[in-house]
């Protein structure tokens, strides 16, 4: 069977009015994606970027508080040497043995003058020394004829600190 042509003529309507919603709609699906893509990057590129500043901040944040438990340990170490120092010092400077006594109490002296000494340190110090000068009181002192008042007392001006300060001046408080 051949194909046999159609008996009318077959018309073609154009229109040429506006197009419908849909159909300008459907036309704009490309540009939509666009947009959104765009959108999509500058979200994530703007979270990226305040993540990247948080951590730089939060990184900042940890190296100050590392670097101040460091000083504060290397602090409370100098302390518990000076401290272990002074013990060794002050039994030597109670030693029955002249030679002993003398070591341990010139070994005071010296650690009396440290910028670790603080004030409970020297008066300790001042105990130590009033006993082994054997005036536990510490008020008959000036009456003895071979009391020098710029002697080698712990707590005299002459014995601050290098810096000519005292754990008064320098003492701050730390936080938890």
């Amino acid at each position: 069977m051949t194909p046999a042509p159609s008996p009318s003529a077959l018309d073609v309507v154009v229109h040429s009015g506006p197009a419908e919603w849909w159909a300008i709609l459907a036309g704009l699906g490309p540009l939509a994606v666009l947009i959104a893509a765009l959108l999509a990057f500058y979200i994530n590129w703007r979270t990226l970027k305040q993540r990247t500043a948080a951590d730089k901040t939060a990184l900042n944040q940890k190296r100050e508080a590392d670097a101040q438990a460091l000083t504060q340990k290397t602090a409370a170490d100098s302390r518990a040497e000076w401290w272990r120092r002074t013990q060794w010092a002050l039994d030597r400077a109670l030693d029955g043995d002249e030679g002993t006594k003398a070591l341990g109490l010139a070994t005071l002296e010296v650690l009396a003058r440290s910028e670790l000494a603080r004030d409970e340190e020297l008066e300790l110090f001042d105990i130590a020394w009033k006993s082994v000068s054997g005036d536990e009181n510490g008020d008959d002192i000036a009456d003895e004829g071979d009391f020098d008042p710029e002697g080698p007392f712990v707590d005299a001006a002459d014995n601050l600190g290098e810096n000519g300060t005292t754990d008064k001046d320098k003492a701050k408080e730390v936080g938890p």
